[in-house]
């Protein structure tokens, strides 16, 4: 099949312009990832604090959420030995709260959308455990047959997605600023991924320390618009 400049296009590539699409419901625009309880501290005041909140936001990722979502993609039969490594790694309440809540509400919606067997038997899987979503949407995107480096593209681009998202809602950027900074993001984004391609469980790490504090704040904060 081709679009109508003559470029192939095929089912792959339509598959994940599904899971990217912010129409997917998985529950993610109900999160900031810690940008609400940052914002209100007083550390991400303008653009230019929100760009570096962005970029910590992606190097984080890189080892605390795609050394999992690689080991579940390679290996989805150790889902559950990952998902529980996820919970002892999320020591804070809040990140470990959101990523549950993330990673059940992908399967679901996967099971639904696609309930083809293997699907609807690793979404079972998932309902018998923590449900954490960096293993869950590894292993659910390698049982959809979306492969690694895609995974990992896909999992990048949606945590500066639902970042920007937040910041529209919160008045810290306007959509047009939002949708400029996601394309800013776009070579760190593709860096983030190829430094990670390697990376397993046993490379784990907190790159951004002071953004996991902020976030852990997150349930004392007066007023909220977000979960997290």
């Amino acid at each position: 099949m081709t679009d109508s400049r003559g470029l192939r296009l095929d089912t792959d590539d339509l598959l994940l312009w599904q899971l990217a699409d912010s129409g997917f419901p998985t529950g993610t625009f109900a999160h900031s990832w810690g940008l609400e309880a940052a914002w209100q501290s007083g550390e991400v005041p303008d653009l230019a604090a929100l760009r570096r909140f962005v970029a910590a936001t992606l190097e984080q990722a890189g080892r605390a959420t795609l050394p999992l979502l690689n080991a579940a993609h390679r290996h989805p039969g150790r889902l559950a030995e990952l998902d529980e490594l996820a919970n002892v790694f999320l020591v804070n309440a809040v990140a470990n709260r959101a990523s549950r809540v993330l990673g059940r509400a992908f399967s679901a919606t996967c099971a639904r959308v696609w309930p083809t067997a293997d699907v609807v038997v690793l979404d079972a899987g998932v309902r018998q455990c923590c449900g954490h979503a960096a293993p869950v949407i590894g292993a659910m995107l390698a049982t959809l047959g979306v492969e690694a480096e895609a995974a990992r593209h896909l999992s990048l681009f949606a945590t500066v997605r639902g970042v920007l998202a937040a910041a529209v809602r919160l008045g810290i950027a306007g959509s047009y600023d939002a949708q400029r900074l996601q394309h800013e993001a776009a070579p760190l984004m593709l860096e983030v991924a190829r430094r990670s391609a390697a990376l397993d469980e046993r490379d784990l790490a907190q790159t951004a320390p002071v953004l996991d504090l902020l976030q852990a704040a997150h349930d004392r904060l007066y007023s909220r618009l977000f979960q997290s």
